[in-house]
Formats: structure tokens, sequence, C-alpha cells
């Protein structure tokens, strides 16, 4: 029997804002607390994957010193209308989010008051002025366009709110990893595991298979001859997926994203993947091996609207029963790929 992860679970533990994370925010900042901070901004870094700035301001003993805030990537706020024109160094800020748990002078913040009185809302709700933009509301589509059925799968499918997380293990500190058929070995594996030192995505190295696919940005399936290209805007990947009389996977190298081959099934895009190296099951622990068999299915709705993606993973060096897994995508014809650029 399949063991099928809760799609609530992931909605409930986390607003969109959160969610949408290049590494896991969860690990690093306690987001059932929150830290206020009153300083002046010192540098800006509008960059993927993480927009950070610098603001000098107290710490707990009454020093100035310099706090890092960091919020989402360029390529989720810019779509919120939140560009860099808005900060400028040496405007004086208000700032509310969740403090590092680690003891750094590090926020991921929520709120932020900027020096005109208007407030940028990155989860919740307004806490300082009525002059409010809120990403969130932007963002927030739970419904997709219905305007091009024809299109089937090949479109830009973007992620909508409550669709769920692939993978809820990485927005939640707390997650409880006996949830998974895990091995001896790789429960051990996850036991030894140390986020600050062995994060897969640190120094902006691409994700690999399956964890690529926990991504919250666009991405579009291309027809182009004998394979479909399966376009990623985080970190601007592209995973080729093979179509027809496609070379035995056994004699390709592996490779991070392993080696893709597909079929159409009516409207529905089904991909085995094998051949993966990338070592990581997640992003926070648990291993894949080599043998591991990746199972997907894409499937859009009647009229369009909507993606419905399923992922079974068998792996018997690290789980001891498949696993299931998935989210839905939503279709909205104003989103495009855009470059993204990593700097780390």
């Amino acid at each position: 029997m399949h063991r099928t992860l809760s799609a609530s679970l992931a909605t409930f533990l986390l607003s969109p804002a959160l969610a949408a994370a290049h590494h896991s925010v969860a690990v690093w900042f306690d987001s059932s607390q929150r830290q206020e901070l009153e300083g002046v901004v010192t540098e800006i870094r509008w960059q993927n994957p993480h927009v950070r700035f610098f603001v000098r301001a107290p710490n707990a003993d009454g020093e100035e010193t310099i706090w890092e805030i960091e919020t989402l990537s360029v390529s989720g706020i810019s779509r919120w209308g939140i560009g860099p024109e808005l900060l400028n160094i040496g405007d004086r800020v208000l700032i509310h989010g969740a403090p590092s748990r680690r003891g750094f002078n590090n926020i991921f913040v929520r709120n932020l008051l900027l020096p005109s009185g208007q407030e940028l809302v990155f989860g919740g709700e307004p806490r300082y002025s009525d002059d409010a933009l809120r990403g969130g509301e932007t963002i927030g589509a739970r419904e997709g366009d219905a305007s091009r059925p024809e299109l089937g799968v090949f479109r830009v499918w973007s992620s909508g709110r409550g669709g769920g997380q692939v993978f809820p293990e990485t927005f939640d500190a707390d997650f409880d990893f006996s949830y998974y058929p895990l091995t001896e070995s790789a429960a051990a594996a996850v036991e030894a595991f140390d986020y600050v030192e062995q994060d897969p995505t640190n120094d902006c190295r691409p994700k690999g298979m399956p964890i690529i696919m926990e991504q919250p940005y666009p991405m579009e399936f291309v027809e182009q001859d004998d394979r479909i290209l399966l376009r990623i805007e985080e970190y601007d990947l592209v995973r080729t997926i093979h179509i027809g009389d496609a070379p035995d996977p056994e004699t390709q190298a592996p490779s991070p994203l392993g080696y893709s081959v597909g079929r159409m099934e009516g409207r529905d895009l089904l991909v085995t993947t094998t051949r993966i190296n990338s070592g990581t099951f997640d992003s926070v622990g648990v291993p894949l091996s080599l043998e591991a068999r990746l199972e997907e299915r894409f499937a859009p709705s009647d009229d369009g609207s909507t993606l419905q993606y399923t992922l079974v993973v068998e792996d018997p060096v690290n789980f001891t029963e498949p696993v299931e897994s998935g989210k839905r995508f939503i279709y909205r014809p104003e989103i495009a790929v855009e470059p993204f650029n990593c700097v780390e």
C-alpha cells in the first residue's frame, strides 16, 4: 500500500509566503514566534534565491548591530508588485517576523513598514498600516483559468493557494519522520542529518529529482520532436522527458535529474524516472538511492484550469514500501516562466 502525504497538513502548517521558499524556512526560523525590530537599512541584496537586506538596530543588550532580514525570492515578490524601488539604503523601517531558531541576528520578515507609511505584507494580516501591499492576495488564487482546455498539459502551470505540498517535512520543523516507511539505514541518515552543513540547496546548487518538484514557481511543458521539455523557473532547470523509442535507461549515465521516459495516456502525461544520483529524496535528510524509481502523473482537468500532480517513489534501499505524494497546480494565462538567475 502507498503512503500518501496529506496536502491539508502542508496547507495548514504555513502560509503561502513561508511555503514559497528556496530552502526550508521552518528549519532556520521559528514561525511560531514573532520578533519586532526597528532600524536603518544599510544594504540591499535584491536577488534570487532570497531577497535579503541588512538593518542596523539594537540587539538584546541594547548594542547597535547589523541584522540580516530575509524574505522570499525576487521571482516571488516581483509578481506581487513589490520591487527594489520601494526600499532604499538609509530608510528607517519597522520589521515584524519569525526569529532565528539558532540565536542569530536574523528575521524572516512578514510585515515591513516603510518610511512612507505603506506596509508590505509577506504573510498573514496587515499590522501597521491601512495602506498595505499584500502579496498573499496577489498569489492567493485557488482556481485556474478555464479558457484554453485544448492546450491540455502543454502550458505554464502555477502553484495556487491550497494546492498542497509535495514534501510537507520541508516546511515543518517538527515533522514526524516516522510517518515515512524508512529502512533502518534511512532512519539513521535522517537522525544524523545536519541541515546547516548538508542543505542540498546551499550555494545555489540546483535541486535534483524528486525535490525540484516541490518548487513553488511556474513551470511549462513544451513539445519538441521526440521529447517533452519541462521548463522549471527555479534554477532555470529543464527536465527532458523522452517520448517514443527512447534509449534503454540502463545505458544512460546517472544525473541529479535522472533519465525520464514518458507517454501520453489520453490527456495525462505519465513519466518514469530512474538513474537519479541526487542522493536526496527531500531537502531535510531523507536519502535517495540510485535504485530509486519515480512514477509521475500530470493530469490536467477537462477544462484545463488545474493540473493534478501525483508522485510515487519506490526505493528499496530507503523505503520499505512505495511513498505517494502530490499537489495541484493551476493555469493562469498571464503567468510566464521567468529567468531565475540564482546568486548566493
